[in-house]
């Protein structure tokens, strides 16, 4: 594993101005959440004390930062929760015990950063080629703070040193592409976790299509409601068949 945050001769990205507090004059059954807390409630969810206030500091600094770079779309408490939470949420009821994780295209850090606070156990990686937002990552994980690795270069790259349990991914690209990128990596780690829409159905097309299924196991391991919408997201596992 590497150093954890460690600068390699990068530029640092000056620090944003801090964003105001929400107004709690704003409330109603109509308005949006004041705080992360109040968020989790109308979802229903419960998280331990301590996580609830890493997870806020989480998305405001993610907001702060987002005002330079484009990080996120999700930039209040409930779709924060709605989207970013509830996938991250999903995924590390997926994950063993102290499983070494790789986050392939970070960007802002979801779901990596969620799962290293959800599941303090686990040995979590971030992999973000763009120079900018990896060095962002780095200030985000070092401001919480949590000991998670940041490498400034492609999934692939990172694949090349070192061996992963599992690798996750949301919104990087497709099936067919996402498979593309990792096929000769597949000694490197034990599966692949990808929080899909929608249209999986029609990206697993896809990917058969160009062959790229032939020697994998894919299942949908989870499926719930996507928020503010009739349809569901998914997480689908693949793995290598070795003795195919």
């Amino acid at each position: 594993m590497p150093a954890l945050n460690g600068p390699r001769d990068e530029k640092p990205v000056p620090m944003p101005e801090p964003l105001p507090e929400p107004d709690p004059n704003e409330t109603g059954s109509c308005a949006s959440s004041p705080s992360l807390a109040e968020a989790l409630q109308r979802r229903g969810l419960e998280l331990p004390a301590e996580q609830v206030v890493l997870c806020e500091r989480y998305c405001r600094l993610l907001w702060d930062w987002n005002r330079k770079l484009n990080l996120t779309r999700h930039t209040d408490y409930d779709t924060f929760v709605s989207r970013d939470v509830v996938d991250s949420l999903e995924l590390a009821r997926l994950l063993a015990p102290r499983e070494e994780v790789l986050d392939v295209g970070s960007g802002g850090g979801v779901p990596g950063v969620l799962l290293a606070v959800l599941r303090p156990d686990l040995d979590v990686s971030l992999s973000e080629s763009v120079q900018k937002k990896a060095r962002v990552l780095r200030a985000i994980v070092t401001a919480l703070p949590l000991r998670v690795a940041v490498d400034a270069c492609r999934a692939e790259h990172v694949l090349e040193d070192q061996r992963f349990d599992t690798v996750v991914a949301r919104a990087v690209g497709p099936l067919w592409k996402i498979l593309t990128w990792l096929q000769p990596h597949w000694a490197s780690f034990g599966r692949l976790l990808l929080v899909k829409g929608p249209r999986w159905v029609e990206e697993r097309a896809a990917a058969r299509e160009r062959g790229l299924l032939q020697r994998l196991d894919l299942r949908r391991v989870a499926a719930y409601p996507l928020a503010g919408t009739s349809s569901e997201s998914v997480i689908l596992q693949l793995t290598y068949r070795r003795d195919a």
